[in-house]
């Protein structure tokens, strides 16, 4: 029988080929993270960025298609330059109710970094919806490839 959470989380996991500490800043910089956060075709806003648990990261995802998605994080767990764990939610129409705890995880390879990523949403209908209906998996491909091309074009 499967595990229930298998129908509800996610994950990516990829080696950066930029130190720890730089992928860390560039993920926790409000500035940095809007050049390359999101799937190909979107761009981001951040409204503020307060890293710190309980903190909030309010930011709005430009869609290729002119639709804005509002997002809101927040902080459970900020441990520089090692983990990042959030809770996100936000979003339009169906979107609005979705909710998920994501965790990040940046470990040092040899002057490199393992960039992990596990979301679990809140529930399987939110995973099919996101997941199935907004593509979420290969957003998340995308996003981790924009960030490798902004950390080699900052190098």
């Amino acid at each position: 029988m499967a595990n229930e959470n298998e129908s509800k989380e996610f994950g990516l996991t990829r080696l950066i080929d930029a130190p720890r500490e730089t992928v860390w800043q560039a993920w926790t910089d409000p500035e940095g993270i809007s050049n390359w956060w999101g799937p190909n075709g979107f761009t981001t806003t951040t409204e503020s960025m307060d890293l710190r648990p309980g903190g909030k990261w309010i930011h709005v995802m430009h869609g290729p298609d002119g639709v804005d998605y509002p997002n809101f994080t927040e902080y459970i767990e900020v441990d520089p330059p090692n983990r990042l764990v959030y809770r996100n939610s936000g979003g339009n129409d169906e979107l609005a109710s979705v909710s998920f705890v994501s965790t990040v995880e940046f470990k040092d390879i040899d002057g490199k970094t393992e960039l992990s990523l596990r979301t679990v949403m809140d529930s399987a209908e939110m995973f099919e919806l996101v997941v199935r209906k907004y593509g979420a998996i290969e957003g998340l491909e995308n996003t981790f490839s924009r960030l490798a091309e902004y950390l080699d074009s900052n190098n």
